[in-house]
């Protein structure tokens, strides 16, 4: 039974601490996908009309806390920085973060506790209304509708 505890405790000093569900903290930013207000990949994080949404989400909850991709271009962050600061919201930069493309998660809305959002990615909790995704009213008739018509 002693060599066991002992065993642990080696492996503990060793390797460290057992961390429950690894992956899924490797991609929220060290944290878990429960506790997330919302979330912003690299490319959102570059979008005007994304960050004023964010706002929205940051005033909609005050106790959150900013986690910035630390491997998000340097003049992204610093805007995110200035944008967190002028909201009075605190932040954290995360280091041990990646960015595989465009569609890794860049920036996270948390707070310390289990939240359970039902939908955290900021373009499907404020979709767009462009006009580019409306259909054109006016078919194009074909050359035999309008020769039969």
């Amino acid at each position: 039974m002693a060599k066991d505890e002992l065993q642990q405790h080696l492996d503990k000093g060793r390797f460290g601490a057992a961390r429950i569900n690894p992956d899924e903290q490797r991609k929220y930013l060290g944290t878990f996908r429960e506790r997330c207000f919302a979330s912003m990949t690299v490319r959102e994080m570059k979008n005007q009309q994304d960050q004023k949404n964010l706002i929205t989400e940051i005033k909609k909850y005050p106790e959150g806390k900013l986690l910035i991709n630390g491997a998000v271009d340097e003049k992204v962050q610093a805007d995110f920085i200035a944008l967190a600061s002028k909201n009075s919201v605190d932040f954290t930069i995360v280091n041990d973060a990646t960015v595989e493309s465009e569609d890794s998660i860049g920036l996270l809305l948390v707070t310390d506790h289990a939240v359970n959002e039902e939908i955290i990615d900021i373009e499907e909790k404020y979709p767009s209304t462009n006009s580019d995704s409306k259909e054109p009213s006016e078919k194009k008739k074909s050359f035999f509708g309008r020769l039969f018509d």
